[in-house]
């Protein structure tokens, strides 16, 4: 797996690079800046990007916006977003085209490296990881029920909340102390709720979770 890992925070960056390659892993360029990250893709066509979400000039969204560009210059790169705390708009505007291959994790959960590498590594294959706080906070802030999230009963918005985390069938039923059968129902109710008919061209699964993370929207 080639990384290239784009931080600001002169310390962090070297610490992610020393925790990877001490996994093996191989940390191709480090950069502090936007140009510099969009550079090193260039150069050396990664698998994966870590990129902060604040980062120079004016430590908004640059982040954001070079990871997009980064997806747009090489199709298919996984980017593994780190923000230092819960920014849903930022994580709203990251996965609004498209899950494949991202994730949105808080800082914090660097330190926790088993969870860090396993959503790196999750990423990195295609899948899709946001974190636990994120994903907490977006399901607060929408219980109305004049919202297609607001049909959900309690145990599918917490099956849609693991899902969003990244987990499959096997591990939301371990989590939730209940069996696959379960777990499947519970996917089956949502995406009849959210009105996501089986289609070929469409992964139910992302979609529900962009649904998610959009609050609702269609």
């Amino acid at each position: 797996m080639r990384i290239v890992i784009a931080e600001d925070d002169p310390l962090l960056r070297e610490g992610l690079a020393l925790l990877l390659r001490a996994e093996d892993l191989d940390v191709v360029a480090t950069a502090g800046t936007p140009g510099e990250f969009l550079t090193a893709v260039d150069t050396h066509t990664p698998d994966v990007a870590i990129v902060d979400v604040r980062m120079p000039p004016t430590h908004t969204d640059e982040g954001i916006v070079a990871a997009v560009e980064a997806r747009r210059r090489q199709p298919g790169l996984a980017v593994l977003v780190l923000s230092a705390y819960v920014e849903q708009a930022f994580a709203t505007d990251l996965f609004s085209v498209g899950a494949v291959g991202l994730g949105y994790l808080l800082k914090e959960r660097v330190g926790r490296v088993e969870e860090f590498l396993a959503a790196l590594h999750r990423v990195a294959a295609g899948g899709s990881v946001i974190d636990p706080e994120v994903v907490g906070q977006l399901l607060a802030r929408h219980r109305r029920p004049d919202t297609a999230l607001g049909e959900l009963s309690p145990r599918e918005r917490e099956v849609l909340g693991l899902m969003a985390e990244g987990l499959g069938n096997s591990a939301i039923a371990e989590r939730l102390f209940v069996t696959d059968g379960a777990v499947h129902k519970h996917i089956r109710s949502i995406f009849a709720k959210l009105q996501l008919p089986p289609d070929d061209r469409v992964d139910r699964r992302v979609t529900a979770v962009l649904r998610h993370l959009g609050g609702g929207r269609g």
